[in-house]
């Protein structure tokens, strides 16, 4: 079997053999349980994008999409923490030696886990983290915020983007509470066993060895927009799943066309095949508690559980344009957002 090929029925065996049927466990604890994202790790999926010579898989779009729905369809929380690492794989893969070394393969195996604390950088108006130079050396001094760092407990490092004028300054950090990094727990009404938090920095000193690279921010801004493809096939696993629990219906044939168009999308549409997706999410997911009747609305039912986690993905990754997307789909296009997205 080819190793992409492999790699995609790997994904869906863990799917539903082990997360999918643990989902509702999963859904009602503090704290994903340890031993599922052990699973990911043992299957080498927190390798999934990481190169093959760091211990990666290395996996094509169409494998990656495939895992990611999977993942995503069986049990969102876990999928939602275990998503965060691959931004950090990917940037310490185009990071300097020695730092790429020391790092890199432990990142492809999940004997590090990694979290990411940068969606804030898609915010107008000032920025919520800035870095500063440190004085007598190259490392950077880190001060603000970051409102959504999700995996708190779970993860080891958290990829930090913090804006240094013009520029963009990546730090990875350590993933623990210091007397210049705190963490308070975000009360989520979905995805709460995520263990999200909002980080807060004071003076945090980061060293010159913890500098994954200095950009200018507009070549981010460009980077960001060509690459938010992945996440939607989140909402795509989401639909699917929905749909296999409510049986035949014309909905299977939306979540085909759905998943097509995030196949297929450029710089230009990703944003519409985002939104569309997400909301095919929610209308599946309402579609499914609709058939269940009254029962499904039992907190420990699937389809309570899947109209959650099809309401978080409305606003998972959400950018001003994927907003406006949605709210045009959903029919009140001129509203006005909140706060903006969640990491991803």
């Amino acid at each position: 079997m080819h190793e992409n090929a492999r790699t995609a029925a790997v994904a869906q065996r863990l799917a539903e053999e082990l997360l999918f049927p643990a989902a509702r466990e999963i859904d009602a604890s503090e704290v994903v349980p340890q031993r599922f994202l052990d699973a990911l790790a043992d299957a080498g999926l927190y390798g999934l994008v990481g190169p093959q010579w760091a211990g990666g898989l290395d996996a094509d779009a169409p494998t990656a999409a495939s895992v990611v729905e999977a993942l995503g369809g069986s049990s969102l929380t876990a999928a939602f923490v275990w998503i965060q690492h691959h931004s950090p794989v990917r940037a310490m893969a185009a990071a300097p030696w020695p730092l790429r070394d020391a790092w890199l393969t432990d990142l492809c195996s999940g004997r590090v886990r990694a979290g990411i604390a940068y969606a804030a950088l898609r915010r107008p108006g000032p920025p919520a983290a800035e870095a500063r130079p440190a004085p007598g050396d190259d490392g950077w001094i880190l001060d603000g915020f970051a409102p959504w760092v999700t995996g708190w407990g779970l993860i080891d490092v958290v990829l930090v983007g913090a804006r240094a004028g013009a520029d963009v300054v990546w730090l990875l950090i350590d993933a623990a509470d210091s007397p210049t990094c705190s963490a308070s727990l975000v009360d989520l009404a979905a995805l709460a066993a995520s263990s999200t938090v909002t980080l807060r920095w004071t003076d945090h000193y980061v060293p010159a060895s913890r500098v994954v690279g200095v950009e200018p921010y507009l070549d981010w801004v460009r980077r960001d927009s060509a690459g938010r493809q992945l996440n939607g096939y989140l909402s795509i696993g989401v639909a699917a799943r929905c749909c296999s629990l409510l049986g035949p219906t014309a909905l299977h044939q939306r979540v085909t066309a759905g998943r097509a168009a995030l196949d297929s999308a450029s710089s230009a549409t990703v944003a519409d095949a985002r939104a569309r997706a997400s909301v095919l999410a929610v209308r599946a997911a309402a579609a499914l508690v609709a058939s269940g009747g009254g029962r499904s609305i039992e907190a420990d039912q699937d389809a309570a559980r899947l109209m959650r986690e099809a309401t978080f993905l409305l606003v998972f990754a959400q950018t001003s344009d994927i907003r406006a997307a949605q709210l045009e789909a959903l029919g009140a296009d001129g509203g006005r957002g909140g706060r903006g997205g969640a990491e991803g």
